[in-house]
C-alpha cells in the first residue's frame, strides 16, 4: 500500500510565496512521474519525471517550479511565487506507478488560498 501526503497549503496575499511538499510512501518499487494538480477537475500544475525531466502548465510557467528532494527521491516540492488570487484551490499531489497495472496514487489534498 502506498501513502501521498501533501502539506504546506495556507493563506498567503497576492504577490507571496508558498512552498508545497509531498511525501509518498510504502511499497512504491518505481515510478514515472509525480506531480501536482489543482482543481475538482485535477488539472496539471506540474510534474517531475524519475528521470528529472519537468513540465508546466501554461498558467504556472515562470511562478512554480517542482523539485525532488535529493536525500529522498520519494519526496517532491512545488514552490509557488508571485501567486495570484486564481491560484487559490486544492492542490493534489500524484504518484504514477511505472507499473501501469497499478495506476497512480493521490494525496488528500492541501488548500492554497492567495488573497487580493
Amino acid at each position: 500500500q502506498v501513502q501521498v501526503v501533501e502539506s504546506g497549503g495556507a493563506l498567503v496575499q497576492a504577490g507571496g510565496s508558498l512552498r508545497l511538499s509531498c511525501a509518498a510512501s510504502g511499497n512504491i518499487h518505481s515510478y514515472n512521474f509525480m506531480g501536482w494538480y489543482r482543481g475538482k477537475q485535477r488539472d496539471l500544475v506540474a510534474y517531475i519525471s524519475s528521470g528529472g525531466t519537468t513540465n508546466y502548465a501554461n498558467s504556472v510557467k515562470g511562478r512554480f517550479t517542482i523539485s525532488r528532494d535529493n536525500a529522498n527521491e520519494n519526496t517532491v516540492y512545488l514552490q509557488m511565487d508571485s501567486l495570484k488570487p486564481e491560484d487559490t484551490d486544492v492542490y493534489y499531489c500524484n504518484l504514477r506507478f511505472s507499473d501501469a497495472r497499478l495506476g497512480s496514487s493521490w494525496g488528500q489534498g492541501t488548500q492554497v488560498t492567495v488573497s487580493s
